[in-house]
């Protein structure tokens, strides 16, 4: 018995996700994509991991790229994961309208506002299905004090929570 693509969608919809950013900065140009499967790994040494469509611009980039960075979006922060999860915004200055900073030591920028960040070195890709599983070491991981909650999403919707 096979599981068809929509019975799928339906029953992981009732998963939450926390939503993040991922950014890299390959051939001088800073790549960005809104992610839900973002997951810790391991603590010791501290990994974390996420996954990335094959055919998505950033998955060229991490052929090259040593180092990214994530963003942990903050609960207000809707308007960034749509934005950056939507098909066929340019590939240049995608994050022109997005406020950001440079990361501290990896490749990429760090979304102002954001909950957390991390930045990562690609340890391990792992293709699987119609994605690619990106595991990074953790270079940097910093909590934003003051936080007012995390960005979810659940039955394919952008939620906060806080």
């Amino acid at each position: 018995m096979s599981v068809t693509p929509d019975a799928y969608r339906g029953a992981v919809a009732a998963l939450a996700g926390g939503v993040a950013v991922v950014t890299t900065t390959w051939r001088r140009t800073t790549w960005a994509m809104t992610v839900s499967s973002l997951t810790s790994v391991s603590l010791d040494p501290p990994l974390l991991l996420f996954c990335v469509h094959g055919d998505a611009r950033l998955r060229d980039a991490l052929d090259e790229a040593e180092t990214w960075t994530v963003s942990v979006l903050a609960a207000e922060q809707a308007a960034v994961a749509d934005w950056l999860a939507s098909a066929g915004r340019p590939a240049v200055d995608q994050l022109a309208r997005v406020p950001h900073r440079s990361a501290t030591v990896a490749a990429g920028v760090r979304v102002d506002g954001a909950a957390a960040w991390f930045e990562c070195r690609t340890q391990a890709l792992h293709p699987a299905g119609d994605h690619d599983v990106v595991v990074g070491e953790v270079l940097v991981a910093e909590r934003a004090p003051g936080a007012p909650g995390s960005l979810v999403h659940l039955d394919g919707r952008l939620r906060a929570l806080r």
